[in-house]
């Protein structure tokens, strides 16, 4: 396991009111738990039932918001570089049901200067919902 508590608890002072990770946001997704290793990101997601799409299933776009969210905070512990979101191609596998609670995971496929290639996922038990890709390039370090 990676330490990567200081870093999440300075991220959040300074954006807590963020839509994805922002746990003073009333309306966001507030991601949270996050576990990392060396090589993977984890955390938990646990949806409102405002983010329902079809009686019973969570909306796309949040889903799609999630593993940006993922790949993002993935950058941000383990590379230490804030992103942008350059493209993301997201698969869905499965319906996502409104009422479970979501395990999401983000690795670094590859880094070259700016540019991050990064690959997730989001799953609610052992049921695979969504898979990512995406485009990120590196803004600024993050500074604890």
């Amino acid at each position: 396991m990676v330490d990567v508590s200081e870093r999440t608890a300075a991220l959040r002072r300074r954006y807590n009111d963020c839509f994805g990770c922002g746990l003073a946001n009333p309306i966001g997704l507030h991601l949270d738990d996050f576990v990392a290793t060396p090589d993977e990101l984890r955390a938990t997601f646990n949806p409102r039932p405002e983010y329902r799409g079809f009686a019973g299933v969570l909306h796309g776009g949040i889903v799609a918001a999630l593993l940006d969210e993922t790949l993002a905070w993935t950058a941000m512990l383990l590379e230490g570089t804030f992103v942008v979101t350059a493209n993301l191609n997201v698969k869905f596998r499965n319906p996502a049901p409104e009422g479970a609670n979501y395990t999401v995971q983000g690795r670094v496929s590859e880094r070259r200067g700016r540019r991050l290639v990064l690959a997730g996922s989001a799953s609610a038990g052992e049921k695979l919902i969504a898979e990512a890709t995406g485009l990120f390039l590196a803004t600024e370090p993050v500074v604890p």
